[in-house]
């Protein structure tokens, strides 16, 4: 059994054969998938897909890209939508200094009032950062003293200290097919210090995916080659990577129901 915390199967790579996908999904031994949401205007559309599949959940968020054009003057928006049943996550949220494809206060005021839902709902906040260690982790860590929350860094691509910060918070850390590339031996060397109960793996799909399938369309079938990959870095066999991981994140997602 494996777990793709998170994918975006609302986006239009997968209109046109979304059942084939979950299935194939499942048949590769992915048992639940998290359908993430990037913005308040497309959540109905992501929603709609975790209603149709027993087992697609989905988050609900503001994506930092999207900050400018969905500004958040408080966290009710996002309360409201975690109500339904399948909702088990708020975001994504963070800061993505790379693109800036919208402004940093405005990323770091969606960043903070995704947390304030987070905590307000007991749902784990979803943390997409580039290029932006230092105000992540000043966020987070100012965030985390004023009143607890759990979440993760998802597709982890940062630096050493990013990771022991969002560790020493009780975060967990989500590993996408980035980590499979020939280029990404730093990356490899961070993720190895990573206590395995504090690991999940994703895909981000339809994006990243992982060797020896990179330049495909990713889709949540393939996180059976990042996670064999990770195994190997951890020094254990798949089907014990698997099992941990996937107890990792039904920990962390408790909202989840977990497959019999």
């Amino acid at each position: 059994m494996l777990v793709d915390s998170h994918c975006h199967l609302d986006f239009p790579e997968f209109a046109s054969e979304l059942d084939a996908v979950v299935q194939r999904a499942r048949d590769a031994g992915v048992t639940t998938c998290v359908s993430i949401g990037t913005t308040l205007a497309k959540f109905p559309g992501v929603r709609a897909i975790a209603e149709r599949f027993d087992d697609v959940w989905c988050s609900v968020g503001v994506h930092p890209h999207e900050a400018q054009h969905e500004l958040l003057d408080n966290p009710a928006p996002l309360i409201e939508a975690a109500r339904h049943a399948k909702v088990v996550g708020i975001g994504e949220t963070g800061l993505d200094y790379f693109y800036e494809h919208s402004p940093r206060p405005q990323q770091i005021a969606n960043f903070r009032a995704h947390v304030e839902a987070a905590r307000a709902t007991k749902l784990p906040v979803i943390v997409h950062t580039r290029d932006a260690d230092d105000d992540t982790i000043r966020v987070l860590e100012e965030e985390m003293t004023a009143k607890p929350f759990t979440g993760l860094i998802h597709c982890f691509t940062g630096t050493q200290r990013l990771a022991d910060a969002a560790l020493a918070l009780g975060m967990s850390i989500s590993v996408s097919g980035i980590a499979t590339f020939k280029k990404s031996e730093e990356l490899r060397a961070v993720i190895k210090t990573v206590p395995l109960d504090k690991l999940l793996v994703e895909t981000d799909a339809p994006f990243l995916a992982p060797q020896p399938l990179r330049g495909k369309r990713n889709e949540p079938s393939f996180v059976t080659h990042t996670a064999a990959m990770l195994a190997t870095l951890k020094g254990i066999s798949n089907d014990e990577f698997a099992q941990i991981t996937t107890d990792n994140f039904f920990r962390l997602f408790s909202k989840v129901e977990r497959p019999k």
